[in-house]
């Protein structure tokens, strides 16, 4: 987004780095221009962004990172969870009583 207008630069279709070749094609000098990038947190994209605009500044959007931050107690209690079943079977066999 064109933060002096308002208006939409960009809208890439896929999770690859190539889905951004057209949008860098179509920038070409004016590369030099851009100051900051938003976009989600694929790696694919932050690396294109990177390789291609290394002195822009990489902005996550809000919704991304508190998902991102919502699923990590999710993910902490289900291996918590793996953990304990392991354990237990271990320590309580079938047929040890």
């Amino acid at each position: 987004m064109d933060l002096d207008s308002g208006a939409v630069v960009e809208v890439a279709q896929g999770k690859d780095a190539q889905a951004l070749v057209p949008f860098w094609k179509r920038l070409k000098r004016s590369r030099a221009k851009i100051e900051a990038v938003a976009t989600d947190m694929g790696p694919a994209y932050i690396k294109a962004v990177r390789d291609d605009l290394p002195k822009a500044t990489l902005v996550f959007d809000h919704l991304h990172i508190i998902k991102l931050y919502n699923e990590k107690p999710i993910d902490l209690r289900r291996a918590i969870a793996r953990e304990a079943n392991a354990l237990k079977k271990k320590v309580f066999k079938k047929g040890t009583r």
